[in-house]
């Protein structure tokens, strides 16, 4: 979801790497071990939760997470918690990392100390003031002077024990004085509206023939005093009311000017901060990649869109615009992924794989190790079918790969790993029923191969059987060393890397998978030496069971039959496909709340938890996970799916699924990631509808009329527009404007790349000789047309740049500090503040 910039959208994402912690404190007990797990937090707020690792001090999570970020942020936070089954589970420590910090750790593993939580320290949320202080004439003729607080609204507070009751309380505090007063307390929300004015005497009466203004003795007085305002939630606990946060603003500067209005970040106290040394609460190392796309509107991306586009009719193909992007970054991947997204929804993927591929194989000696590299071909491939193939994987694997997860055969058959107790000829044989089973649901799979694939792997196979017409293994080959080598047996290798299983296996069904794909991988192979491609002699034994010339038959002709011109997809369009349930991950809280508007649409609000399930058929939801559907709504019924504004029920994190006759179904998320996940896919397997609405309501209704536009009649029409743009493709969901944007900022990041690339087209074109070295990285098989190219490419890069330039240069101008959307406090806007204007200046 991206947020609205003045003709700009802005789009965030993080992808993050959880690797595992080390040298956590001892629990205080006999055992000392402790079972551990550990959430992802947008601030305060949990989108993430990995699996419990039992009994360890340096827990192994290897958990990866991705999100769009639907909202603003400050921090990005991970706990540590150990579980308690008798008690709420306690903080070991937490790493906090600013949004303006993120880049320095972009894409590499770290090491982050633990650090203490204090309940004083855990602050978020931000608090709108207006101060005014006013010379007052009293009856007597006295002046004083006085100050004006206005608490008038706070955003964003923290929810403490699954409730916010918030209060403020406004202290004047001076060296010799403090008093305080206190608003009243809102119920149930943490987007409290007080509008309350507090007033203090900041001065003592002097004489009115006193010249009207702080005598010294006053000034030094005023200077030394501060307004503080501390937000608490008023609790029931025993324990009294939880700190939220405070904001101190010395008087002084008021000095110049009577009233001052502002929004302010809530800070920690100041006695908040103290922790443990860092060393004491050990150490959890992070993988975060933290992405930011501006992204204009269509036609700014116009000329590059199109020279990438046409690619794949560029003669030769090294000399087009994809194929240099390839060649500047760094990594191979880092190109593929835009590429990839770009290119399919534009619908060009099928021909820009087959031209790279068609080049790279000719480049190809040997027949052995053809797409054996990490080539510009072989990572779009790779990018291209975990996108496309997704759904393929889960109807194929994720069964059998739940059942390996949870009934936990014992299947080590290395004699020296084996467990007391265990029966080697018994691993042996549950190993082998489960390479069997999964072997066979992958040959026979062929007919749901996605489309998109198949074309793929046609093209490979033409290529490949046309260079190496000696070998006749080589049109099989090709294609296995993607779906066998780079598909199946990763999937099965890690099923968390593929949305097949939540989180990380355990050792025991981690070894389990590993000999399994070690398996799959080698039977896909088709080697001649099939024995000799394990090390271990174990395996090499155990792969005596597949000997046989009908495994090697039938992955020929699941070869022959996803690669086959002309295939398409056979599978019925009537098999329901699952596309998302339950709300979470987290097996305690894998339910969304739902109330149903209809039948008791006016009494008392009946939310319930509920197990939701979406396939391309039907939204449905049942008492919990497996039970009988309490409630099917057809995907042709779905209306419109739209947030709901929080006032309704003071809930956040929630939407609404409306439905013919006015019936609407509201939906509570357990956050705001979720809300968007399930808002996304059902807006967009809904897209299609003939009586999608325009319009909705984006309240509810609630006692008589409409909370957002006040109409009494229920049948009123919608008062809002409703979303729209999304596109109808359920697997697929890719914005073309962002991806360009992507390569846009890989160009400019590579530019010097891109230069030097041109100096080595000027040298080829004007020197026919030894090529020198420090050119040779570069494929450029024709100088000319890359160079054309290449200026075509650093003309429409500068371009897009000055345009960023522009946005960026207005956007200051228009940015004021103190603004709702920048309060005072916010380190991440005091450094584009300072960075824009070293910009202003070095321009002048």
């Amino acid at each position: 979801m991206a947020v609205e910039e003045e003709g700009l959208r802005v789009f965030q994402s993080v992808r993050i790497k959880i690797g595992e912690a080390k040298n956590l404190p001892t629990y205080p007990g006999p055992n000392k071990m402790r079972d551990c797990y550990c959430t992802v937090n947008l601030d305060q707020e949990e989108v993430f939760r990995t699996k419990i690792v039992e009994k360890s001090l340096c827990p192994f999570y290897g958990e990866d997470f991705y999100c769009e970020i639907p909202r603003t942020f400050r921090h990005l936070s991970f706990y540590i918690f150990d579980r308690d089954v008798f008690r709420r589970d306690s903080i070991i420590g937490k790493v906090a990392i600013q949004k303006e910090d993120l880049q320095k750790y972009h894409n590499r593993d770290t090491w982050f100390q633990l650090q203490h939580v204090d309940a004083d320290s855990e602050v978020q949320g931000k608090v709108h003031l207006e101060l005014r202080l006013s010379e007052v004439i009293t009856d007597t003729g006295v002046v004083c002077h006085k100050l004006a607080t206005r608490v008038l609204e706070c955003q964003g507070l923290p929810i403490v024990n699954g409730q916010c009751d918030p209060y403020a309380t406004v202290t004047l505090a001076g060296p010799s004085r403090s008093e305080a007063k206190k608003t009243k307390v809102k119920k149930k929300t943490n987007n409290p509206h007080f509008d309350e004015v507090f007033y203090f005497e900041v001065t003592r009466p002097s004489s009115y023939n006193k010249k009207s203004q702080f005598d010294i003795e006053d000034v030094d007085e005023v200077d030394k005093m501060e307004i503080r305002v501390d937000l608490w939630n008023a609790s029931n606990l025993k324990f009294g009311d939880e700190f939220l946060g405070e904001l101190r603003l010395p008087l002084k500067f008021l000095r110049q000017s009577s009233s001052y209005e502002a929004w302010y970040f809530l800070q920690p106290r100041d006695n908040g901060n103290k922790s443990l040394k860092p060393d004491d609460l050990g150490s959890l190392r992070l993988n975060v990649v933290y992405t930011e796309d501006h992204v204009f509107s269509s036609d700014y991306y116009s000329p590059l869109r199109d020279l990438l586009l046409k690619s794949a009719d560029v003669e030769p193909v090294s000399a087009s615009a994809a194929h240099i992007l390839g060649e500047v970054c760094r990594e191979k991947q880092e190109a593929a992924i835009p590429l990839v997204r770009l290119f399919l929804h534009y619908g060009r993927i099928v021909p820009f794989i087959s031209a790279i591929a068609s080049a790279e194989v000719k480049r190809t000696q040997d027949p052995n190790t053809i797409f054996r590299g990490n080539s510009l071909t072989s990572k779009c491939i790779d990018e291209t079918m975990k996108l496309a193939g997704m759904h393929y994987l889960q109807v194929t694997l994720k069964p059998i790969i739940d059942e390996i997860c949870q009934v936990h055969k014992p299947c080590e058959i290395d004699p020296v790993k084996l467990k007391d107790g265990e029966n080697l000829e018994n691993n042996r044989e549950n190993l082998r029923q489960y390479v069997d089973r999964i072997f066979t649901v992958i040959t026979k799979s062929g007919v749901s191969c996605p489309t998109v694939m198949c074309d793929i792997f046609f093209s490979l196979r033409e290529s490949a059987a046309k260079r190496f017409q000696g070998d006749p293994d080589v049109r099989y080959t090709a294609v296995s060393s993607f779906i066998f080598l780079r598909f199946f047996a990763p999937a099965i290798l890690s099923p968390n890397l593929f949305q097949l299983t939540p989180h990380h296996p355990d050792p025991q069904t981690s070894r389990t998978l590993t000999l399994i794909s070690k398996t799959i991988q080698t039977l896909g192979s088709l080697s001649k030496s099939k024995s000799a491609n394990f090390k271990e002699s174990y395996m090499a034994t155990f792969y005596d069971y597949f000997n046989e010339q009908k495994y090697a038959d039938a992955v020929k002709n699941f070869l022959d039959l996803i690669s086959s011109s002309g295939r398409r997809d056979h599978k019925s369009i009537e098999q329901p496909i699952l596309l998302k349930e339950g709300i979470s991950k987290w097996k305690a809280i894998a339910f969304m709340i739902k109330r149903a508007q209809g039948r008791k649409r006016f009494g008392m609000k009946n939310f319930k938890k509920r197990w939701f399930r979406l396939t391309n058929h039907e939204f449905t939801y049942q008492k919990s996970k497996g039970d009988h559907p309490l409630c099917s709504i057809p995907i042709e019924n779905i209306l419109a799916v739209e947030r709901l504004e929080e006032e309704s029920f003071k809930m956040k994190n929630m939407f609404q699924v409306i439905q013919p006759e006015r019936r609407v179904l509201y939906i509570q998320a357990n956050n705001c990631v979720e809300a968007k996940d399930w808002i996304d896919i059902l807006t967009k397997v809904s897209q299609c509808n003939k009586k999608r609405l325009t319009v909705y309501h984006p309240s509810a209704y609630l006692n008589g009329h409409w909370l957002c536009c006040k109409a009494t009649a229920d049948n009123t029409p919608g008062c809002t527009p409703c979303t729209g743009g999304l596109p109808a493709n359920i697997q697929l969901d890719i914005d073309g404007d962002r991806e360009t944007e992507r390569i846009y900022s890989l160009f400019n990041l590579y530019m010097p790349k891109l230069e030097k690339m041109q100096e080595a087209c000027g040298s080829k074109s004007v020197y026919d000789g030894p090529e020198e070295e420090e050119y040779s990285t570069f494929i450029i098989d024709d100088p000319k047309e890359t160079y054309k190219t290449l200026k075509l490419i650093i003309e429409g890069v500068g371009t897009l740049e000055q345009e960023h330039a522009q946005y960026k240069r207005d956007k200051f101008k228009k940015t004021k500090y103190g603004s709702q959307e920048h309060p005072i406090g916010d380190k991440s806007f005091q450094t584009y503040i300072r960075q824009q204007s070293e910009i202003s200046a070095h321009s002048i």
